[in-house]
């Protein structure tokens, strides 16, 4: 008889244990052993493998893909003649439990947690009609790309744009009082238009606003992210001061045009900088000159201006400033925001992604690590 034969029915419904390891949840990014998610696993004498397995939601949108991945899996236990997958919805008392573990007991915001190694960039600028939206979208798709996990909070209350720039559609799933963001291309997103009917207003105040971010940064399992990116309002207004007080270790990324003004914007925005105590991570120059069919650059909206930015910027800081890149005036890279696909990934080696690709890049040259960050520490005495 072949060792197959000898396997016991315990034997192999631990190998499938051990093989359901990585079969992972699409929305979670955790393996189903790990969420409590494998409800039961039998064999029978005649080597029937059943598998019942716990979906987070009734109608889960991913229900067809785990129970596909989970049968892949569980087929490569030697001695099983077939595989059954079923699936049922987790009750309350069992979503409960999920979420918890996933919280680790307690509501918080993880970014703010000992130890999180995620970096923070809030897109700012001093006015609106900068590109700054779309600056944020091709800067997450690029790191994405760059085989890094993104997050993106479109913290733009009253002019959300994140989801139509990646191209979502769905609502988050809810997992009793805990969200799963969308993801597209990628990338994480959270954005009060999945919640709100096309054509309508939110029409919300400072404090709504406020707690808005605040559920987006605590209620949102965003997993293990390297980099998270908020899409804030223009100006200075109660948007950047709540993520500010919310989260503090975030370093603002200021977008602006190389226009005259630019530089009045920046005294604003480096005020506020100053106050909040924020850190300012550099300047992008948006809409840097559009390239002539014949090959020569026109300074639609003049020159200069990311230089006039960081330096003022740096004089109000007291630090310096570096210009992080200059991105072409580009009729694809709005063609790609209106079709939910960024142009880093469309048309990669164009000068215009190539640029962003570089800011992207800049903001994240520094390996993420434990240096700099306060460790806590004890002296034992003899």
């Amino acid at each position: 008889m072949s060792t197959t034969e000898h396997t016991s029915a315990d034997d192999r419904v631990a190998l499938i244990h051990e093989a359901l390891n990585a079969v992972i949840d699409p929305e979670i990014h955790r393996p189903i052993t790990e969420l409590g998610m494998v409800d039961s696993v039998t064999v029978d004498p005649d080597g029937i493998a059943r598998v019942q397995v716990l979906l987070t939601i009734e109608g889960c949108p991913m229900r067809d893909r785990i129970e596909r991945d989970t049968a892949e899996a569980t087929a490569t236990v030697p001695g099983l003649s077939r595989v059954e997958v079923s699936t049922s919805a987790m009750n309350e008392e069992q979503r409960r439990e999920l979420t918890n573990r996933l919280r680790q007991g307690r509501r918080q915001i993880p970014f703010n947690q000992p130890g999180s190694l995620t970096r923070i960039y809030a897109i700012s600028s001093g006015k609106g009609g900068v590109g700054k939206s779309t600056v944020t979208a091709n800067l997450a798709a690029a790191m994405a790309a760059d085989g890094l996990r993104v997050g993106v909070i479109d913290a733009d209350i009253h002019g959300f744009s994140m989801p139509g720039m990646f191209g979502i559609t769905a609502q988050p799933t809810k997992v009793s009082d805990l969200l799963m963001p969308p993801e597209a291309h990628g990338v994480a997103v959270m954005s009060i238009g999945m919640f709100v009917p096309e054509g309508q207003a939110v029409v919300w105040r400072g404090p709504k606003m406020h707690r808005a971010i605040e559920q987006f940064a605590s209620d949102v399992f965003w997993g293990d992210l390297d980099v998270l990116l908020l899409d804030l309002p223009p100006g200075t207004g109660d948007v950047a001061i709540s993520v500010a007080q919310l989260l503090p270790s975030a370093q603002m990324v200021v977008v602006t045009t190389p226009q005259q003004s630019a530089s009045l914007v920046a005294e604003r925005v480096g005020s506020l900088a100053t106050s909040t105590e924020q850190e300012v991570a550099g300047v992008v120059e948006n809409m840097a000159g559009l390239t002539l069919p014949d090959g020569t650059v026109m300074d639609v909206f003049g020159s200069g201006g990311g230089d006039r930015v960081a330096a003022t910027l740096a004089g109000a800081v007291g630090h310096d400033v570096p210009v992080l890149g200059r991105v072409g005036l580009d009729p694809a890279l709005r063609e790609g925001a209106d079709r939910g696909v960024p142009l880093v990934l469309t048309a990669p080696d164009s000068p215009t992604a190539m640029a962003l690709k570089g800011v992207a890049r800049a903001l994240v040259r520094k390996p993420r690590g434990l240096e700099g960050m306060k460790l806590p520490l004890s002296v034992a005495k003899s």
